[in-house]
């Protein structure tokens, strides 16, 4: 925690490269396994975690450590970089792979886990589709496996508010997907 205060202090008195190096590297593996978490897919966490660094750089110079710890405000960074990522997909990715790289299940579990993606995926448009706050709530729980304590100090919001926002959640999602998880 002072570690991170002190390599801020450098970043934003002298621009240092190595300090920016060092914060990078401290949290990259952290905000990169949040986001692969999300997105199922290498490559996009990786443009995403960059990007998400990117941005922490660009505005690191208006973070204040009384207001956040670092971890706080960068997880509120990469909360809402992920949440522009995907409002920002209006069709579906289109994948083409490589007869090697599938290893193919037989055919019943094959039908399984296409119905399995097939749930998450509109489960994430669902999500989606929510207000900011909820989205917020549910990929810091469940991907980030966040306590709701953590979530409450990261989004600045009494812990109650998490635990009904989350609770509530819970229940839309059950009233939505019923039918689906019979």
């Amino acid at each position: 925690m002072q570690e991170d205060i002190l390599l801020i202090r450098k970043i934003q008195i002298t621009g240092s490269r190595a300090a920016a190096d060092q914060l990078v590297r401290k949290y990259f593996d952290e905000i990169y396994a949040y986001v692969y978490k999300q997105t199922s897919d290498k490559q996009t966490a990786m443009n995403l975690t960059q990007t998400i660094f990117i941005a922490v750089l660009q505005s690191i110079r208006n973070y204040e450590a009384r207001q956040a710890s670092f971890r706080t405000w960068l997880y509120r960074i990469a909360t809402n970089k992920t949440i522009d990522y995907f409002r920002s997909q209006t069709t579906e990715r289109k994948h083409v792979l490589r007869i090697e790289d599938i290893d193919l299940p037989d055919e019943t579990e094959f039908t399984r886990q296409i119905e399995i993606k097939a749930l998450l995926s509109r489960v994430h448009m669902y999500i989606n589709s929510l207000e900011m706050s909820l989205q917020q709530i549910f990929r810091l729980k469940f991907y980030g496996e966040h306590t709701f304590a953590q979530i409450a100090a990261l989004l600045d919001m009494p812990e109650s508010t998490v635990k009904t926002k989350y609770y509530r959640l819970l229940k839309l999602l059950r009233e939505e997907f019923k039918d689906e998880c019979d």
